[in-house]
């Protein structure tokens, strides 16, 4: 998918392959809400395989301009991170996202990644709402989430923090967005 900043596109993630940038990436300061910042690479490596081997979960690696730059995961919040923690409806799909750490940030990046992971996930057609549940002490992420059409429903205990459950339908993130799906 191609936006003014460039091509954002993603690929499966290689636990084993990929594990040594994906640990880069979430050990890196700015991955706090990550919560894998003490992770070694082994931890890294067992998570990923843990998650492809799940039925109701997926990662990939996002591609900005064929160079890898952020990491998506999917998930069925019915049956993993939220389940029986909200009122779920038929075509949710819950997502979390991660941006590379960059030496020169680029101004509206993370913006042009979130807005081309949710692309990603309605062009699956049964996916009729995206759920996240950020920590509530994540401004920046609350912020991205708001510019692309997400509406808060309320904050929820989950076991490692304490998270504000949000959702955004396709209308909604064509509203935001001014684009279509």
């Amino acid at each position: 998918m191609t936006h003014d900043l460039g091509t954002f596109t993603t690929r499966p993630l290689d636990p084993l392959a990929d594990a040594g940038l994906v640990h880069g990436w979430v050990t890196h300061p700015k991955a706090t809400f990550w919560l894998m910042g003490d992770a070694e690479l082994q931890d890294v490596e067992r998570e990923y395989m843990a998650i492809a081997a799940h039925p109701h979960r997926d990662a990939f690696i996002g591609l900005y301009d064929g160079e890898p730059a952020f990491l998506m995961e999917r998930y069925d919040p019915t049956e993993v991170e939220l389940k029986g923690l909200y009122d779920a409806e038929p075509g949710d799909i819950g997502m979390h996202f991660l941006v590379a750490p960059a030496d020169t940030p680029l101004h509206g990046f993370t913006l042009g990644v979130i807005t081309a992971v949710m692309r990603t996930l309605f062009d699956d057609p049964s996916v009729r709402r995206i759920v996240v549940e950020p920590d509530v002490r994540n401004g920046a992420v609350h912020a991205l989430n708001k510019a692309v059409g997400f509406e808060v429903l309320g904050e929820i205990a989950k076991p490692e923090k304490n998270a504000l459950l949000s959702a955004c339908t396709r209308e909604q993130f064509t509203a935001a967005t001014g684009g279509g799906v």
